[in-house]
């Protein structure tokens, strides 16, 4: 760890100041002094409203969904011990995302107001993903742990889930459309602190969960038979870190929409500055995810001015070509 040390300064140092210039910028562009001034709470009352009532929650909801998601693809990997294995690829996103339209239309009423609390929108997100999650698991052992039908089976569920979002697109009332299409894509732009009180209570709730299944996933570095000759019960270990990374996944869908490939490149960039430790791994994903999400935001507010993009889509754009990269990778490596 101590090995680490310098990276993850760097990592994390790299992290304020793209959270500092997030803040700084958009629409109209604030001297870094200002903004730090307000965020100490000296500056002036417009200041004061912009960064801490219109720019802090959506950044402070893109690192909370970064860490999150990058948290629950180093979970994931471990588990299946498949690199190319990540909550966008394996149906867990897409599964959050029908549980969350689900929601949205059964409690909406004619007004567009939901006739239940917003808080219940995470279990409808954590409901979606594991069925689709569980699905995805139980054909997966079926097959004796195969690597590669694991991502099959992944990418063939999150097509049926896609399929059955579009339905409910088009059979939905008409003012649902837009609102779900922005949420699929995966945006923070329209973020308010009560999302971020949502997301940060969930991985509160998570992050014991997480940090105990640090020790059983670095034994989980060696093969079955001798994980299990160390005492460790593989099956269990494994069942618990798929549960805790499918509910952090669904923890941030449900406020963030769709981002996907975050759960899948942070965690590969983690093992490469910080070695195969899982705790690591994990600590590091949580810094790297954060700068995905808030750079991708950030870019999609300052590059289309006056239009933003999602980014969910600006992280598609470059987690969909390294997927790739991945998988032929490994047929070479295979072949």
């Amino acid at each position: 760890m101590i090995r680490s040390a310098g990276p993850l300064a760097a990592i994390a140092l790299a992290l304020a100041c793209l959270t500092v210039a997030a803040v700084a910028l958009g629409s109209s562009a604030m001297p870094v002094d200002r903004v730090i001034a307000s965020l100490l709470g000296h500056g002036a009352r417009m200041d004061g409203i912009i960064v801490w009532d219109l720019r802090l929650p959506r950044v402070a909801l893109a690192i909370l969904a970064g860490a999150a998601l990058g948290v629950a693809g180093a979970l994931l990997q471990r588990a299946t011990r498949n690199p190319l294995a990540a909550p966008s690829v394996l149906g867990i996103v897409d599964g959050a995302a029908l549980g969350v339209l689900l929601f949205l239309l059964i409690f909406s009423d004619a007004a567009n107001a939901l006739t239940v609390s917003v808080y219940w929108q995470p279990l409808a997100a954590g409901i979606g993903a594991c069925v689709f999650a569980a699905a995805v698991a139980l054909l997966w052992w079926r097959e004796r742990h195969s690597p590669m039908r694991l991502i099959l089976y992944g990418v063939a569920l999150a097509a049926l889930a896609n399929a059955l979002v579009v339905l409910l697109i088009i059979a939905g009332p008409v003012f649902r459309a837009s609102q779900a299409l922005i949420w699929l894509a995966g945006s923070v732009h329209t973020a308010e602190w009560r999302d971020v009180q949502i997301l940060a209570l969930c991985l509160a709730g998570l992050s014991l969960p997480a940090l105990l299944l640090i020790r059983p996933l670095d034994h989980m570095r060696l093969d079955d038979q001798s994980a299990r000759a160390s005492g460790l019960s593989v099956d269990a270990a494994r069942v618990s870190a798929l549960a805790v990374s499918v509910l952090m996944t669904a923890a941030a869908v449900s406020v963030v929409g769709g981002i996907g490939f975050v759960g899948l490149i942070a965690p590969h960039l983690a093992r490469l500055l910080f070695g195969s430790a899982i705790g690591a791994q994990m600590l590091g994903a949580a810094l790297i995810g954060p700068i995905m999400v808030v750079g991708a935001d950030l870019l999609g507010r300052l590059a289309f001015q006056p239009l933003e993009v999602p980014a969910g889509a600006l992280t598609a754009l470059i987690g969909a070509p390294y997927f790739l990269y991945v998988m032929v990778r490994r047929g070479q490596a295979h072949a």
